[in-house]
């Protein structure tokens, strides 16, 4: 059965997407992962891995602020210390962070899941430095070192190492001066959300669904004289309008900016022939996607078509190995080395063909390049999803092709969640007419190479007329 797209309204009368089911099997797989590591807390400063932790969310605002943190220990409840009134709210609407109805003469050291007297909320007030902007000699590096260090010993685990996601030199410092041994954490967090739940893949096909729509106004809007940011602002508009809580970016490539790709969109009018190609990255409920397509403007030279086919060769004989028990180094081993198309080594080419999981944020676990998977594979199991991106630039050495397709790995198989059309190359804008009839869309963007007199020019390497 294929994966269901749903509405968005929660209903009475349809079993959709179970928050309280996702919160929950979100925390154990965290919990799981914890257990099986060597640290007794984690503490996370990425919004992602707070979300993961807490379910809780105040925007995109304060993404790289790294103002707000939160902190799970072995047999302990999720805390998070959050911005200002922020945390009222969480005591408001988040019952799932209170813990209030503890039993006093429980265990101080087993453990607790509901209800902890030494946790009675796990909604609390409490700030960063701001990323250095709140003047050092206020202490408020050590103002979080000493809030971790009353939990970890609370629990009897200061003796343990603390796993941390990201974290700010003075926070660092202040922990370590604090008497805690802090190390890396950033993989408990991974390893937890590496494997997906059935909401998360629900909700992950779902942000899938608006970027679909988003490509539906996009083709009916390119054309030769839009702007890159135009093309942008119709993507952006798109999502938001359909219910996306954060575009968090939209790469909009046309033309020679499409060799070597830049990574990012630019006022550039778009021309007659051109290629152009797209990256929709946006959340859903937190739900990340991370999605490519490539359009012709108008028409498409022979060789943009080429570079296209080749492109989606790439794409589908990956695919195709996709299933349990393959392996990140089956996957690249039949894509191209850097070399074939224009790189001296696989770092200066890396993200070109590339792989990488999606979730609550779009680089998670597993990582396909042949820079690292070779090496270092990864198995593929049920339950992931991730994206494949190939790339191929013409032989004219102008435009190149780019196409991405995220996948949810089945039990004998997967199934691609992105639905706009790629198995071809779509040509976009107005199609012309000519006293001859329709013009081809496979054609040349200097109009004099398409004619019998220019051609013939070229190739007796004659300066054809203009």
């Amino acid at each position: 059965m294929a994966i269901p797209t749903f509405g968005p309204n929660a209903v009475d009368w349809e079993t959709r997407i179970d928050m309280n089911r996702l919160r929950d099997e979100r925390l154990a797989r965290l919990r799981a992962s914890l257990e099986q590591s060597d640290v007794g807390a984690v503490l996370a400063f990425d919004f992602s891995n707070i979300r993961y932790m807490t379910s809780t969310h105040i925007g995109t605002w304060g993404i790289d602020k790294m103002i707000r943190f939160s902190l799970l220990v072995r047999g302990g409840e999720p805390i998070v210390w959050d911005f200002g009134s922020a945390a009222k709210h969480h005591q408001l609407y988040n019952p799932w962070l209170d813990y209030s109805k503890a039993h006093s003469d429980g265990d101080p050291h087993g453990p607790h899941h509901g209800a902890d007297a030494r946790n009675p909320s796990g909604a609390r007030a409490g700030i960063s430095t701001l990323r250095g902007a709140i003047n050092p000699l206020v202490g408020m590096a050590d103002s979080v070192a000493q809030k971790i260090k009353r939990e970890l010993e609370l629990y009897g685990l200061l003796g343990e190492p603390l796993g941390v996601d990201v974290i700010e030199l003075p926070v660092l410092t202040a922990l370590q001066n604090a008497g805690i041994t802090v190390v890396d954490g950033q993989q408990v967090f991974l390893e937890a959300r590496r494997i997906k739940t059935r909401d998360e893949i629900h909700l992950l096909t779902h942000a899938c669904s608006m970027v679909d729509a988003a490509y539906e106004n996009l083709y009916e809007f390119l054309r030769p004289g839009v702007r890159e940011n135009e093309c942008v602002g119709v993507v952006a508009k798109t999502l938001y309008d359909l219910g996306s809580e954060f575009v968090e970016g939209v790469n909009a490539i046309s033309g020679e900016r499409c060799a070597p790709h830049p990574h990012v969109f630019s006022d550039r009018i778009v021309r007659p022939g051109d290629p152009a190609f797209f990256d929709i990255l946006h959340s859903y409920n937190g739900y990340r996607t991370c999605y490519y397509r490539t359009f012709a403007v108008g028409s498409a030279s022979s060789a943009q078509r080429d570079a296209y086919t080749r492109c989606r060769e790439y794409m589908d004989e990956a695919i195709s190995l996709v299933r349990p028990g393959a392996t990140t180094a089956d996957i690249v081993s039949v894509w191209p080395t850097a070399q074939e198309f224009g790189f001296p080594d696989e770092e200066a080419a890396f993200a070109l063909q590339y792989g990488h999981g999606v979730g609550l944020s779009i680089w998670e676990k597993p990582v396909f390049s042949r820079l690292v998977s070779l090496e270092h594979p990864e198995v593929i199991e049920e339950g992931m999803v991730f994206a494949l991106e190939t790339y191929w630039p013409s032989k004219d050495g102008w435009g190149a092709a780019r196409i991405e397709e995220e996948l949810v790995v089945t039990a004998d198989g997967c199934e691609v969640i992105t639905k706009f059309p790629a198995e071809e190359l779509l040509v976009a804008g107005r199609r012309y007419f000519s006293v001859s009839g329709p013009l081809s869309t496979e054609r040349d963007s200097q109009s004099h190479l398409n004619t019998v007199a220019g051609a013939k020019a070229i190739q007796q390497d004659q300066p054809a007329g203009l």
